[in-house]
């Protein structure tokens, strides 16, 4: 994978903390606390602009987390020094950091299997349960022997993200995976990520929608002119987020679609 020519410092990440103590969901085993991943950066250059100033964050197991903020705030250069994406980023093992790009596409005639299959290559082993098991959580297994430029998008998107757990990570990094779904497609891979994360994994999204982040999220990061405006849990950063957008922010006595489980109720 290219990287971009950047300048930066950057902490290594380290071991410790708690993750918040969370019950195992539909049968998936909760993992041992595990690595605490963090990022310090001064300066974070792109192209020999500076993109990010100031960074510091700790994304642990157990968390997701919803990364906000307007259009060149800085939200996927964020994601990928995560990721050890950029020169001198913190190294990050491929086998337990994955990571899926904003609009990720498969460019060949491969069967949906195959694509979650691919999310093995860190491993250097062809292991089918995990395949098997990713193409289930992401609700696709019937579609396993179906061509990936044949299926809908959205399933097609549900296939690249199937890729990312076949890797079976620590670390999950997702740039706007619900980007184009219909509203309970984006639900839905909203409540996959919120699970995943209870299950022990940490789970770090880029997210357009505030109102999907405000439901599933436990944090929210908001980005603004490449510095983080807020971290703080997801609700108490709204206004941030608003101010960030240049929005106000309030009840809304409007009607409005609510998510399956029934958290929210009507105003």
């Amino acid at each position: 994978m290219n990287r971009d020519k950047a300048s930066l410092g950057c902490a290594e990440s380290d071991r410790g903390g708690t993750p918040h103590p969370q019950p195992p969901l539909r049968g998936d085993p909760v993992r041992d606390a595990g690595e605490v991943f963090r990022l310090a950066c001064p300066t974070i250059s792109l192209h020999n602009r500076p993109v990010l100033h100031d960074i510091a964050l700790a994304v642990r197991p157990g968390e997701l987390v919803a990364v906000c903020g307007p259009n060149g705030a800085g939200k996927s250069t964020l994601l990928r020094a995560l990721a050890g994406l950029l020169p001198g980023t913190p190294p990050r093992d491929p086998r337990r950091v994955a990571y899926l790009p904003q609009g990720a596409r498969c460019a060949w005639g491969l069967t949906v299997a195959q694509v979650a299959a691919l999310g093995r290559i860190p491993h250097r082993d062809s292991a089918q349960a995990p395949v098997t098991h990713a193409l289930q959580r992401c609700g696709i297994l019937a579609l396993r022997d179906r061509r990936v430029d044949r299926i809908s998008g959205g399933e097609a998107r549900r296939a690249m993200l199937a890729r990312v757990f076949a890797t079976e990570p620590d670390l999950f990094l997702l740039d706007e995976p619900t980007a184009d779904l219909d509203p309970a497609a984006a639900q839905a891979i909203m409540d996959l990520m919120r699970d995943t994360a209870k299950a022990g994994c940490a789970v770090v999204i880029v997210q357009h929608a505030i109102d999907l982040a405000i439901r599933c999220a436990d944090r929210m990061i908001v980005l603004q002119s490449g510095r983080i405006a807020a971290d703080l849990p997801a609700r108490e950063a709204l206004p941030a987020a608003a101010a960030a957008f240049g929005l106000p922010f309030g009840l809304d006595p409007e009607p409005r679609l609510l998510p399956r489980d029934d958290r929210l109720v009507p105003p």
